[in-house]
């Protein structure tokens, strides 16, 4: 494989949801920011033609993000299509005759996984794969097995650094920031380890049910959806250690150390739960055992984390939409003992839909001068409309070679060896009401010590102000 950039972008499945949603505005800031240049070429098997598509384009842009008139129409000259049955190998015969001289093709499969063989097969069989790179859309299997049977399809046409395993999330700028944070700052070092840290807390909610996914999700649930690859991910970037170098290799080595060093999942640290009226959503079983929330507590056997809980917790229709890290501190030696209650020192980290920092501390409480408050001093930052969309960022990655944010064969079998068991157990499922958080059963199976934090969404403080600490 050429170190070269991309010299065009094949996407398959360009009439479906995905390319609707995010690929077309993605296309559109990538021609404005300078980071598209080459031939994109749509692939689906629809009966359109290229000014169908470019049609579809426009509209999506309109829709999703707004029109850029100069970035969509220089995105519309390099368009182009083609129509055909996956299946037949004359729709790649005329793929390879639109390629013309394009020498390192970037493939995106932005089609449901169980086309993935059939297209990959054909890329290699039509002279199509010769120098590309293949970028492959989530899910990455359903378990170990289907991953490890994926990872080997992918492999057969493919070598390891030419295949790009997409996830929107490890292109969000606060996520990989959160690797920044760690090791930019000098002060964090000493106290991220088991020395000071009691317990971690990633909290991924969402206000909102299946949206009409029904069918979808109730093949998955939140373990396979978010709890696998999401959360996992933010759990890497917080308990890694630093890379040797800033290359690509030495940081995904990095996070791949972490998932070796976690244990399978028992059944006994794991609770699932479902909203009331999840059976009822169209393509759902009126027996469903699905979950649509899920806690688990794991531990990381390594010698910065071990003994510190780690406790994810991920669901829809709970009461606020928000993704946030809480790390709490061991709590000091008692010397004030008229101060009143003490709370421990945490770390708060929101990721979504704002980007919050607040260190949790205690402070002598005005007026009451022999009473102590818990009291936050809070950065925060909200995104501006002109930062780079997660889709913008790994496909313009992914065209230049760089899989810095794209899991890797082995990180993604580590993740599903983690969940393999709970996956299998049949582990009983406990309902809830929708704007609640979760089922009453999650505090007798997964409680952190001190509780669990519910984020609370609402206006940030002004950046480096003290403010009483809440939720």
């Amino acid at each position: 494989m050429s170190d070269s950039h991309s010299d065009s972008l094949v996407f398959f499945g360009a009439t479906g949801d995905l390319a609707y949603k995010m690929i077309f505005p993605a296309l559109q800031a990538m021609v404005k920011n300078g980071h598209l240049d080459t031939p994109v070429i749509g692939v689906a098997n629809a009966g359109w033609s290229v000014e169908k598509l470019r049609e579809r384009a426009r509209d999506s842009v309109e829709k999703n993000g707004g029109l850029d008139q100069a970035a969509f129409e220089k995105l519309s000259g390099l368009m182009r299509y083609v129509d055909g049955d996956y299946k037949d190998p004359a729709t790649f015969q005329t793929l390879r005759k639109e390629l013309g001289s394009a020498q390192w093709p970037a493939h995106y499969l932005a089609i449901p996984p169980v086309l993935f063989g059939l297209v990959v097969e054909q890329l290699g069989k039509s002279g199509c794969a010769a120098g590309g790179r293949v970028v492959v859309e989530k899910p990455f299997g359903r378990d170990l097995e289907s991953a490890r049977n994926l990872n080997r399809i992918l492999l057969a046409t493919f070598p390891e650094p030419s295949i790009f395993r997409i996830d929107h999330y490890l292109g969000k700028l606060p996520v990989k920031n959160l690797v920044y944070f760690r090791f930019a700052n000098s002060f964090i070092d000493p106290f991220w380890n088991r020395n000071s840290v009691e317990s971690v807390q990633i909290t991924m909610a969402e206000n909102f049910g299946v949206q009409g996914r029904g069918a979808f999700y109730d093949q998955t649930g939140a373990i396979r959806d978010v709890v696998q690859n999401h959360l996992f991910q933010i759990l890497a970037n917080l308990a890694m250690e630093p890379p040797a170098r800033n290359d690509s290799e030495s940081v995904r080595n990095e996070k791949v150390k972490v998932l070796q060093a976690i244990p399978p999942v028992d059944a006994k640290n794991v609770c699932r739960g479902q909203f009331r009226g999840y059976r009822s959503e169209k393509g759902v079983g009126q027996d469903s055992k699905v979950e649509t929330f899920a806690a688990l507590r794991l531990e990381i056997n390594s010698w910065r984390w071990q003994g510190v809980p780690f406790y994810l917790r991920a669901g829809k229709c709970l009461p606020v939409t928000s993704t946030e890290v809480l790390v709490r501190f061991r709590r000091p030696p008692e010397i004030f003992s008229s101060a009143g209650e003490a709370f421990s020192n945490y770390m708060r980290l929101r990721i979504s839909p704002d980007v919050v920092d607040a260190l949790g501390m205690m402070v002598l409480a005005p007026r009451r001068e022999t009473m102590g408050e818990l009291t936050e001093l809070v950065a925060s930052h909200h995104p501006s409309a002109d930062e780079m969309d997660a889709y913008e960022r790994l496909l313009a990655d992914a065209m230049a070679g760089d899989p810095t944010e794209f899991a890797r064969e082995d990180y993604v079998e580590e993740a599903w060896r983690i969940v393999d068991p709970i996956l299998k157990a049949g582990t009983e499922i406990y309902e809830y009401e929708p704007g609640t958080w979760g089922p009453d059963e999650v505090d007798r199976r997964v409680l952190p010590a001190g509780g669990w934090h519910n984020p609370v969404v609402a206006p940030a403080a002004p950046e480096g102000v003290l403010q009483p600490a809440g939720g």
